[in-house]
């Protein structure tokens, strides 16, 4: 479980969550390009502990009769870390192109001795989830869902594509998220705007917090702080991570074919 959960907590960093007070939706995914490719270290203290990687495929593909974003994210245990506990996870989502909702998910999972692959169907208009086991595609489950739902990979792009600058500090609105068979639902609370330093220079964010539910992986509610540009493209620069293990935190390591040039003060 805790392996499985590491994966996870890789894949949460990265993640920024944040809703429409409305029905969950965008309809313009302004912050989707095709062909984009952002790179992520995350370290453990002073170890290199994982890495995560997140691409956009340079061309639309179909799910669901509809034309998508499809979007690819890997993460991976990197070093020591990798010989105490290997993990090597793929999660893909079919993002609608003319509005920021999954069609369909994959999730492959390899941590330690566990492995898993499953797929997931998302029928908006029957408010349905279909998981498949993907060793002989057959129907596993139906699963209810309310309107607009995510998943955890198009929840990317949904931070990525709200105005930040209409938000109010200590402001905190909700987001419903389908995962491993599951409804998860979230809150993010923003905190305001914060310059950091990175590897590139100094740059401006808007910080905000993905609200936990209650666990016994994360230290708390407000483990999870992630530095979000603030700029058109909205890329999370730095996550931090507060685990009762210890704490990871993951830094923005390259990028390329974005949108917009991720502009950074290197005075």
């Amino acid at each position: 479980m805790k392996k499985t959960m590491f994966g996870l907590a890789i894949l949460i960093g990265i993640m920024g969550f944040r809703a429409n007070q409305q029905d969950n939706s965008i309809e313009q995914p302004t912050s989707l390009v095709k062909g984009e490719h952002i790179e992520y270290r995350v370290h453990y203290g002073f170890v290199n502990a994982a890495e995560a990687v997140v691409d956009v495929d340079d061309k639309f593909q179909l799910a669901n009769g509809r034309p998508c974003y499809k979007v690819v994210v890997n993460g991976r245990t990197t070093g020591v870390t990798d010989w105490v506990t290997r993990v090597r996870d793929t999660w893909a989502s079919h993002i609608d192109s003319e509005k920021i909702i999954p069609q369909q998910f994959y999730m492959k999972k390899q941590e330690g001795g566990y492995r898993t692959e499953e797929r997931v169907i998302f029928d908006h208009a029957q408010k349905q989830a279909r998981t498949y086991e993907l060793d002989d595609n057959k129907e596993k489950k139906v699963f209810t869902i309310p309107e607009g739902v995510q998943d955890v990979v198009s929840s990317y792009y949904y931070v990525r594509a709200m105005d930040f600058a209409k938000t109010k500090p200590g402001e905190s609105l909700p987001l419903t998220f389908f995962f491993d068979n599951k409804l998860y639902n979230m809150r993010l609370k923003f905190k305001g705007k914060e310059t950091i330093k990175t590897k590139f220079g100094k740059i401006e964010t808007y910080m905000i917090i993905p609200m936990l539910p209650k666990n016994n992986f994360f230290q708390d509610e407000e483990s999870v702080k992630i530095w979000v540009s603030n700029d058109d493209n909205k890329i999370p620069i730095r996550v931090e991570i507060e685990l009762k293990i210890g704490s990871l935190a993951l830094d923005i390591r390259s990028f390329s074919g974005l949108k917009n040039e991720l502009k950074f003060d290197k005075n």
